[in-house]
């Protein structure tokens, strides 16, 4: 890698070399739509009905679309998207690569792309998730969200069932 002409190597360079280097996973901002397949594959192992790489490229493009990545040895071992309007933003999905999965990682990726959203003037994150999966509920519980409601029957299972998701709110300081 060519040393750039400025006498100071831009945050990219440094964090291109960390990553190669194989260092600590490193949270991101994400706005290449060109990374849609590889937010696909990862949201296919993680939901019943994964969206595909064309929802991920459109999402990416959109400018109330807010996006941050895991990475780590150059590949995207997770991400968080949410839609932002006005003061108020909505998690849309969150995943990590089933090998980071109860490693921590999901509270680094959450706290930053909230202190993100902070930073952004956003004072409330909404999210819906299913009342069955403990461990985003620890997730969320852990980040200051509450439970405000639930939708009855509003997922779908892998085995066709349905389930309930919980609607919960947090407020950012």
């Amino acid at each position: 890698m060519n040393r750039p002409a400025s006498p100071f190597w831009p945050v990219e360079w440094w964090l291109a070399w960390w990553d190669a280097w194989g260092g600590e996973a490193y949270v991101a901002p994400l706005r290449d739509s060109g990374q849609a397949s590889a937010l696909a594959r990862l949201h296919a192992t993680a939901f019943a009905r994964p969206w595909d790489a064309h929802e991920f490229e459109r999402m990416l493009c959109e400018r109330s679309t807010e996006a941050h990545a895991l990475w780590r040895a150059g590949t995207i071992q997770g991400f968080v998207l949410s839609r932002r309007v006005a003061d108020e933003a909505e998690i849309l999905t969150i995943v990590l690569a089933p090998s980071m999965r109860g490693s921590g990682l999901s509270h680094k990726l959450l706290r930053e792309h909230l202190q993100h959203l902070g930073n952004a003037r956003v004072s409330k994150v909404h999210l819906e998730v299913d009342e069955g999966n403990a461990p985003a509920l620890k997730l969320y519980a852990r980040h200051g969200f509450r439970r405000i409601g639930e939708r009855v029957g509003y997922y779908t299972t892998a085995d066709g069932g349905r389930t309930t998701a919980l609607t919960m709110q947090a407020i950012l300081p």
